[in-house]
């Protein structure tokens, strides 16, 4: 019997990763092992502000994305939910928001 299920991010790339870029944004990081890897993920149609928005319930329009073909890193930096420490902060280091992104199956 075969295995015909597709790798997700996280099993393609070398490494995803999330965390604090400063107390009131989270950035996350897809650093791929290969250009190849690298055009499959930051195709536009792939990971894009909706895309994004979908998964982590915030606007588009608050959503930047970096792609940076010359280290095959896509990074993704979106407001904090809540600001960083604060009562209601369920994350100080924004350590595991990346873990719905490292989820997805690319195309």
């Amino acid at each position: 019997m075969t295995d015909d299920r597709r790798p997700t991010l996280g099993e393609l790339a070398l490494e995803v990763r999330s965390k604090n870029a400063g107390p009131f944004w989270v950035t996350m990081e897809l650093f791929m092992r290969t250009a190849e890897d690298y055009g499959t993920v930051a195709d536009e149609d792939f990971i894009n502000e909706q895309v994004i928005a979908r998964l982590y319930d915030l606007d588009p329009a608050d959503i930047q994305i970096f792609r940076i073909p010359a280290l095959n890193v896509v990074k993704i930096s979106y407001p904090r939910p809540v600001a960083q420490g604060s009562l209601r902060d369920r994350d100080i280091h924004a350590g595991q928001h990346h873990v719905p992104l490292a989820a997805l199956v690319p195309p």
